[in-house]
């Protein structure tokens, strides 16, 4: 009965009866979440003793860099999924991930690069965090690239699955590079073994911001999942 539930949640069509009510009440959800993490924030949050006003960048800027890796561990197996059991589903949404993640992936470039002209003097430093994350938005790109060119065929497909899990041993690199590299980023403030060594005033927002990413992600994913059943089932009657 379990594996008969399995089969059928593996099914396009099946899958999208269950998710779709959850796509736009998650999207409201993510919109209402960003406002309040916003303005709690950038109005109420307080300045840094060190960093100043700049420190308020963090909001935007570390749950979008958060979400560029969760993303691409999420589409890397999914990509495995497609790999093993051939799941047409696993893919659709392995794909469908890939614009979402670049995305993530280009804001925390860009906020790293707004922080780091006050903090460091700088917008860019070759500094092991910043160039693995780099390679992580090029990887997004190639993928991407992948994807448009091979226009869905089918060894198109495999070629993607495996190429993303090759990339995903950047992720550790970028986890771990504080710790084996004399870098510019401090160590984990908050993911690591006892209390987190930011102070709680910075955590509301910041969490706040990180579930809206999170919302966001979820029901615009389940709403383009949704569009490209649409799509495929249209091209199907032509």
């Amino acid at each position: 009965m379990v594996y008969e539930k399995k089969l059928s949640l593996a099914h396009p069509s099946r899958l999208l009866r269950l998710v779709k009510p959850f796509g736009l009440p998650f999207v409201l959800l993510s919109g209402v979440l960003l406002g309040v993490g916003f303005v709690w924030g950038w109005f109420f949050s307080p300045a840094d003793y060190q960093q100043g006003d700049a420190v308020r960048i963090m909001y935007v800027h570390v749950p979008a860099s958060w979400m560029a890796l969760f993303v691409y561990a999420m589409q890397a197996s999914l990509s495995a999924v497609f790999l093993i059991w051939r799941h047409q589903v696993a893919i659709i949404l392995m794909k469908l991930s890939l614009r979402f993640g670049f995305s993530f992936a280009t804001i925390s470039l860009l906020t790293g690069a707004i922080w780091g002209k006050p903090m460091w003097g700088t917008w860019w430093a070759w500094d092991a965090r910043l160039t693995s994350m780099l390679i992580l938005w090029f990887i997004y790109l190639g993928l991407i690239g992948m994807k448009d060119a091979f226009g869905g065929q089918t060894k198109g497909d495999k070629i993607m699955a495996i190429a993303s899990i090759v990339g995903a041993i950047n992720l550790p690199i970028i986890k771990w590079s504080v710790y084996w590299w004399n870098t510019l980023h401090q160590p984990a403030s908050i993911m690591r073994i006892g209390r987190p060594a930011i102070h709680s005033v910075f955590l509301g927002p910041l969490f706040c911001m990180s579930l809206a990413y999170v919302a966001f992600f979820i029901g615009v994913l389940i709403l383009s999942f949704e569009t490209e059943l649409l799509i495929k089932k249209r091209l199907a009657k032509l």
